[in-house]
């Protein structure tokens, strides 16, 4: 199908638009790293999906709700990676995919990324995939520059408002310096800022429903797809060194014995 009939499709509804959703399952943001016997561990810290896909799903709802189409939540992990497709679904969205093999065992962003854009090959006929800005555990922010690299799609990232027109997407982009309008074709690749909106709560209904749902399980040898080889190794984890901080209070009769008595703790200390 060309540009100008799929562009006509979309128009007239007759090719629903596919979404991707991929999220991650995190610690709760409150949870302390610390290393235990040489690995990160967040103790009994509860589980939850990863906030910042909680506005890559709402983006693709929005999108969905406006111009009709699907949306799929993939994720890559154990069992606990259902914990974050089950939240995508109470949210709305209208299937999800769990892609989960022992060889995918302490993968790293790059590694995850060859994952999900297998996964988004495998599902076909993808428009846009929407990911967050970056997870809380890790904090690398580079699986979907990654993905689409691998995917050869155009990469928008720290987008806050989107717009779709024929067989193009319009985007802003929230950066350091203000605001910045890009283009590309469809598909795309897109990552989200707190600016695209609150994320919805998921409802009764649709807590029941993602609580019921069946959640299929893709293994490598069903993804078509070899384990991919880690490109950073971790040689050691190690915790940060406890820090004693002690707070003293400087008091005076009034405001210019105050300031002496800290000038002199000041030169006192050295620290000036």
């Amino acid at each position: 199908m060309n540009l100008a009939q799929r562009a006509k499709n979309y128009k007239d509804k007759e090719v629903p638009l596919k979404l991707v959703a991929c999220v991650k399952t995190t610690p709760d943001t409150t949870a302390t790293v610390k290393v235990e016997n040489g690995k990160a561990t967040w103790g009994d810290a509860p589980l939850v999906i990863n906030p910042w896909d909680e506005y890559a799903v709402e983006a693709a709802l929005r999108l969905k709700e406006a111009n009709g189409g699907t949306v799929t939540a993939i994720s890559v992990g154990g069992e606990e990676a259902r914990i974050g497709l089950k939240h995508a679904l109470a949210m709305g969205a209208d299937e999800a995919v769990l892609i989960s093999d022992p060889a995918l065992a302490g993968l790293d962003p790059q590694g995850i990324a060859h994952i999900l854009s297998a996964a988004i090959q495998k599902l076909g006929g993808v428009d846009l995939a929407f990911f967050g800005r970056q997870a809380i555990d890790d904090d690398s922010g580079t699986t979907p520059s990654q993905a689409a690299r691998l995917l050869g799609w155009p990469a928008l990232t720290l987008v806050s408002v989107i717009k779709l027109e024929g067989t193009g997407v319009h985007v802003e982009r929230a950066i350091e310096e203000g605001r910045q309008i890009v283009s590309a074709k469809l598909p795309a690749v897109i990552s989200l800022v707190k600016d695209i909106g609150e994320p919805r709560y998921p409802s009764f209904m649709g807590i029941r429903r993602a609580s019921k749902a069946e959640i299929p399980t893709w293994s490598l040898s069903q993804l078509g797809s070899p384990a991919p080889v880690a490109s950073v190794e971790t040689l050691a984890l190690l915790n940060a060194p406890v820090r004693e901080v002690v707070c003293e209070l400087v008091t005076g009769s009034n405001p210019q014995e105050i300031a002496e008595a800290l000038a002199e703790k000041i030169l006192g200390e050295k620290l000036l």
